[in-house]
C-alpha cells in the first residue's frame, strides 16, 4: 500500500512495536540492539521506568496551558539546567532546529540592544549541521540541503573545519558570533580539539563576539559529561540543546548567560508548545537519572570499554574500518567501504547504527548500556566486518585472476 507520508526519508523496511532498555522488538518479533538511539535521542533507552512514571503522572494532570501562564515544571527544569551549566536563562522549544533558531536570534538581538544592529553575521564551519529550518540550513551551509529552496538566508560565513586563521580572517565589522558543534555528529563524528575551542573563546572575548555551541547531539551526558563543553575549558555564551533532553519526548532548549540574553524580552520570541508540562516533566526525570551519583562515571567507563573493543575490530579489519572517532557514547567508525553497506550489514546482525558524513557510521547507544550489551554489539560488528572483508578479498582475487 502506498504511504501517505511525504517521501522525505528513505525508510528501512522495518518497524518496531516495543522496546526495553537498549533493545527494540520489531513487528515481526525479531529483537534489535539499538546503537542508534533514535539518532542520540533515547538517552535512557526504551521504556525507562523513571520516564514512563513521569509522563504517566503528568498526563493525568495537565498537558498544555500555554506560556501565558506559569509552568512550574518548566521553571524547575530551567533552574536545574542553569545550576548544572554556564547559563542563567533558558528558552524551551520542541526540537534542535528551534533551539538553534533561538540561539541565532539571541546572538543577533544581543548586539542590536547593545547599539550595534549591524552585527548580525555568524561564523560557522563547513560540514556542520544545525537543523532543517531555512536559517539553520543556511548556518550549516551544505548545498545538498539548500538546493531548491530559494535564496539562502543571509548572515552566515562558513570557514573550513579546524582552520583558526580562516576564522580570524572572517571576523569583520558585521560579525556577531561564532557557532560550532563541540563534536560534529552529522558531519562525521569529528571532535573539535579543546585548544581550538579555547582559541575561539579568546577571539570572541577580544572582538566582543558571542560564542555559541550546538550541543543538540552532544549534550545531556552523551560525551560522558552532562555537556560536552565541560571537558574543554571553553564555556559558551549561548547553547542549543534537544535530543537527549527529553529522552524521546520532543523538547529543545536555548541556554544563555544573562548578558547574552539581555535582548530577549517579552514578545521577542515564543513557542506555542515549548516548555509544556509534559515535556518539562520528562526533562526533569531525565535530569534525575543523569545527575544521580555515579551515572556519568559509568557512561565514561562504558565508553572507554566500547572504544577499546572497537579499536581491536578496526585493527582486525583494516579493509573495512580505518579509524575510530568520538568521545563518550558518540562514536564513529570511518569506513573504507561505503558506510551504507556497513550499516546494512550491522542491521543483518540485528544491530542498529546511523550513517553520518565523511563516510562514517555512528554508534549512539543509550547511556544505560553496560558491559553485556557492549560485548554483544562488538560481536555483531566483528561478524559484519568479517563478511565484508571476505567479500572484498574474494573480489580482489577475481580481479587479479
Amino acid at each position: 500500500m502506498a504511504s501517505h507520508l511525504l517521501p522525505t526519508y528513505i525508510r528501512a523496511d522495518l518497524a518496531f512495536e516495543r522496546g526495553e532498555g537498549a533493545w527494540l522488538t520489531a513487528t515481526n518479533g525479531e529483537r534489535y540492539l539499538d546503537f542508534g538511539s533514535g539518532v542520540a535521542v533515547n538517552a535512557l533507552g526504551h521504556a525507562h521506568p523513571r520516564l514512563v512514571a513521569a509522563i504517566t503522572d503528568q498526563a493525568q494532570k495537565v498537558w498544555h496551558v500555554s506560556n501565558l501562564f506559569q509552568i512550574p515544571q518548566a521553571e524547575r527544569l530551567a533552574a536545574r539546567l542553569c545550576e548544572a551549566s554556564f547559563a542563567d536563562k533558558v528558552f524551551f522549544a520542541n526540537s534542535g532546529a528551534e533551539a538553534l533558531e533561538c540561539v541565532i536570534k539571541t546572538a543577533r538581538k544581543y548586539h542590536a540592544v547593545s547599539g550595534h544592529p549591524e552585527k548580525f553575521r555568524i561564523i560557522t564551519f563547513e560540514g556542520a549541521f544545525h537543523g532543517r529550518t531555512l536559517a539553520t540550513l543556511a548556518a550549516g551551509g551544505q548545498k545538498k540541503y539548500l538546493e531548491g529552496f530559494g535564496p539562502v538566508v543571509e548572515g552566515f560565513d562558513q570557514v573550513p573545519f579546524g582552520d583558526l586563521d580562516a576564522v580570524k580572517a572572517a571576523i569583520g565589522a558585521n560579525t556577531a558570533a561564532i557557532l560550532i558543534e563541540p563534536i560534529m555528529g552529522e558531519g562525521g563524528v569529528r571532535v573539535v580539539p579543546n585548544q581550538f575551542l579555547k582559541a575561539l573563546r579568546e577571539l570572541c572575548d577580544r572582538h566582543g563576539l558571542l560564542l555559541a555551541y550546538d550541543e543538540v547531539q552532544t549534550g545531556m551526558g552523551r560525551t560522558g559529561e552532562l555537556f560536552a563543553y565541560q571537558r574543554t575549558g571553553a564555556a559558551p555564551d549561548i547553547m542549543g540543546l534537544a535530543k537527549g533532553l527529553g529522552g524521546g519526548f520532543p523538547i529543545g532548549a536555548c541556554l544563555a548567560t544573562a548578558e547574552a540574553a539581555k535582548g530577549m524580552t517579552a514578545g521577542t520570541h515564543g513557542s506555542t508548545f515549548g516548555g509544556n508540562p509534559l515535556g518539562t516533566a520528562v526533562g526533569n526525570a531525565v535530569l534525575d537519572v543523569l545527575l544521580s551519583p555515579g551515572f556519568l562515571d559509568n557512561v565514561r567507563k562504558t565508553s572507554l570499554l566500547l572504544k577499546q573493543r572497537l579499536a581491536e575490530v578496526k585493527d582486525k579489519y583494516p579493509t573495512v574500518i580505518s579509524e575510530i572517532r568520538g568521545e563518550g557514547l558518540l562514536l564513529g567508525l570511518q569506513a573504507v567501504v561505503p558506510n551504507g553497506d556497513l550499516v546494512a550489514e550491522f542491521r543483518n546482525e540485528k544491530l542498529l547504527a546511523i550513517a553520518a558524513g565523511d563516510n562514517v557510521v555512528r554508534l549512539l547507544p543509550p547511556l544505560i548500556v553496560g558491559e553485556a550489551e557492549v560485548a554483544e554489539a562488538v560481536g555483531m560488528i566483528d561478524r559484519a566486518c568479517a563478511r565484508i572483508a571476505r567479500t572484498r578479498a574474494a573480489s580482489a582475487k577475481e580481479a587479479v585472476a
